[in-house]
């Protein structure tokens, strides 16, 4: 099979055919020529399998495996993973292109530092139709996540990373178990147990992926994508952390209660709320009280050995901001005493 690769690169398709040799190109005319690509057929019933295999006849790098039937994203994955020789591994999409210096570029800086556990570029979607507004504002919100920090800060936001376009080192990944089939998303997922691992991440501070959004594709249609999803799974990973603390939610509008909600579901009880709404302020949301940020200096500083833990759920455009800047001035820092999860 000749000398290990530097990189792995995972690749999934599912009725590919007009993509995928469009997505080979991109991986074939990289800078960084030490790669193999183990691309897995989900059971496809378009041309996909006939691409695949003549692309792998022309170029030994590329590595074909099929599923049969189809078994999703997961088992794809898993599958490639188990077949990779390389120590550091490299996702890409079906109908995604890398730009020519991404891998390079990804591996220099997965290498700059043994903290890290997976690195990303920042990407352009790209769409054959308007581009919906949410995944624009998307798209600048993880593209201005690049440091480990900034990425640290806006994890339970939502994903700084995007999946496709993501380089992880293959230890850390078996460390935490690999990706976990669920009902939410399985990158998310695997980024908050990397993260609860103690690994880092970080971003190229350059555009290197053309991200496909189209109507059919899964983080578009499928559940385990949804609002509720991520939420969920915020949820689990911070349970423990949850049921210690004195859960108070900043926001009072429909994402806090949503989020309230949610967590009575696990047998958590939110203190109060917090609201700078003077119509919310003083009434009850829930059957708890609604209070003004101030209260979190004058009252909120808890009886010994529970500590208040602030979750911040609010979705109007530019109140994160501000409120995380409040919280600040209040001597609230954020990942211990407080998380913005929206």
């Amino acid at each position: 099979m000749g000398p290990t690769p530097a990189v792995s690169i995972l690749l999934p398709a599912r009725n590919a055919a007009a993509t995928l040799p469009r997505a080979l190109a991109s991986l074939q005319q990289q800078t960084l020529t030490a790669w193999e690509c183990l691309l897995v057929d989900d059971g496809s019933n378009d041309a996909t399998p006939a691409i695949a295999a003549r692309a792998a006849a022309r170029d030994p790098r590329i590595r074909l495996h099929r599923l049969r039937p189809a078994r999703g994203l997961v088992a794809a994955l898993n599958l490639a993973a188990r077949r990779a020789r390389a120590p550091i591994w490299a996702r890409q999409d079906a109908d995604d292109c890398s730009a020519p210096e991404r891998l390079a570029a990804s591996l220099a800086l997965l290498r700059s530092s043994r903290a890290l556990g997976a690195v990303a570029t920042q990407v352009r979607i790209t769409c054959r139709t308007p581009l919906p507004e949410g995944w624009r504002r998307y798209e600048q919100w993880s593209n201005a996540c690049v440091t480990p920090e900034e990425i640290e800060r806006d994890l339970w936001v939502e994903s700084p990373l995007v999946h496709p376009a993501v380089m992880l080192r293959a230890a850390a990944w078996r460390a935490v178990g690999g990706y976990r089939a669920g009902p939410w998303p399985e990158d998310y997922d695997l980024w908050l147990r990397l993260a609860h691992a103690g690994w880092r991440f970080a971003k190229v501070p350059r555009i290197l992926y053309a991200w496909t959004h189209h109507a059919g594709r899964l983080t578009a249609t499928d559940a385990r994508y949804s609002a509720a999803a991520f939420l969920a799974c915020k949820l689990r990973q911070l349970a423990p952390r949850l049921h210690r603390a004195r859960v108070i939610v900043w926001g009072a509008g429909r994402d806090g209660r949503r989020l309230a909600r949610a967590l009575r579901a696990r047998a958590i009880e939110p203190v109060a709320f917090i609201d700078v709404d003077p119509r919310k302020i003083g009434r009850r949301r829930l059957g708890r009280p609604v209070w003004p940020p101030e209260h979190l200096r004058a009252g909120a500083r808890p009886s010994p050995g529970r500590a208040p833990l602030v979750l911040v759920a609010v979705g109007t455009a530019g109140a994160r901001a501000l409120i995380r800047e409040r919280l600040k001035r209040l001597g609230f820092r954020e990942g211990r005493d407080f998380l913005c999860l929206h």
